[in-house]
């Protein structure tokens, strides 16, 4: 009973929302992390929604010559 509960969260995240899966956000340069970004990083997309985000590196600052 519990391996069928967790594969029904598991495909209800996967179809859930604007969740693109791990393999999305690695193609695009993010990482999936489970709560929050660290610092510099910011929300990219839903590797799955809402719970695993995928984050991508701030860019660097720029500087005026």
């Amino acid at each position: 009973m519990r391996i069928l509960m967790f594969i029904f969260i598991f495909i209800s995240l996967t179809q859930h929302g604007d969740a693109h899966g791990p393999e999305g956000c690695n193609h695009a340069g993010g990482l999936c992390r489970v709560g929050n970004c660290i610092s510099g990083e910011y929300l990219a997309q839903f590797c799955f929604e809402p719970i695993i985000l995928c984050c991508k590196n701030l860019p660097p600052p720029t500087t005026k010559s």
